[in-house]
């Protein structure tokens, strides 16, 4: 996969609505919330910081830019530790590590094989 290094304006769908908290009439009447939505990946941010539409558009684009990277990062490492673990799984034993471990399991077999019933 692709790393993303900046963001399409045709993959993003951008809602604007009216911010909540201090801010005065300017908050009450503007909508200055800004809700950035990353199609291809479905990576919503919400952003509400600023007075102004555009510094939270801008900071919107910043932060799920930085989310869309920080996912792919993950998912990379992800797939590297399952193809590592694949790897340590399927290789073949040492000798010495199978010679023991079947000699543990002739041990357990024949204290296994002592049980038996009790008669009276």
């Amino acid at each position: 996969m692709k790393t993303i290094t900046h963001l399409d304006d045709d993959d993003l769908e951008e809602i604007f609505s009216r911010s909540s908290g201090p801010g005065g009439q300017n908050v009450n009447k503007v909508s200055t919330r800004v809700s950035l939505r990353h199609i291809p990946t479905g990576i919503t941010v919400h952003v509400q910081e600023a007075r102004t539409q555009a510094a939270n558009r801008r900071i919107a684009r910043e932060r799920l830019l930085k989310e869309i990277q920080e996912r792919q990062a993950s998912d990379a490492a992800r797939k590297r530790s399952e193809r590592e673990k694949m790897r340590r799984r399927n290789r073949p034993k040492p000798a010495k590590v199978k010679r023991v471990q079947v000699e543990s399991k002739r041990r357990r077999s024949k204290t296994k094989k002592l049980r038996g019933r009790v008669e009276d």
